[in-house]
């Protein structure tokens, strides 16, 4: 099973990645494309991502905008190394 970061856990896991923020028991990012196919995309990369790591965040699009939250449902839906994980590699995409 998967730990819960503490919030300084959290904090210092944010140092290493690019604009994500703790948002009550996630870390969240939003990304803004040029058009909505661009959105698309990414999201189907994200996905492909996702479903490579066997953990998958929650997704909101409306038109050119994403926003990605990630939390472990098996850690009572907080913040896990799988979420930091996770967010690493949706930065490299």
């Amino acid at each position: 099973m998967n730990n819960s970061l503490s919030k300084d856990e959290i904090s210092e896991a944010l140092t290493e990645l690019n604009d994500w923020k703790h948002v009550e028991n996630t870390i969240t990012k939003s990304f803004t494309f040029g058009t909505f196919k661009e959105a698309l995309a990414f999201i189907i990369r994200v996905g492909f991502e996702a479903e490579s790591q066997n953990h998958h965040p929650s997704i909101q699009n409306v038109y050119n905008s994403v926003t990605l939250s990630l939390s472990t449902h098996d850690a009572g839906d907080t913040v896990t190394d799988k979420d930091v994980e996770l967010a690493k590699a949706i930065d490299s995409i």
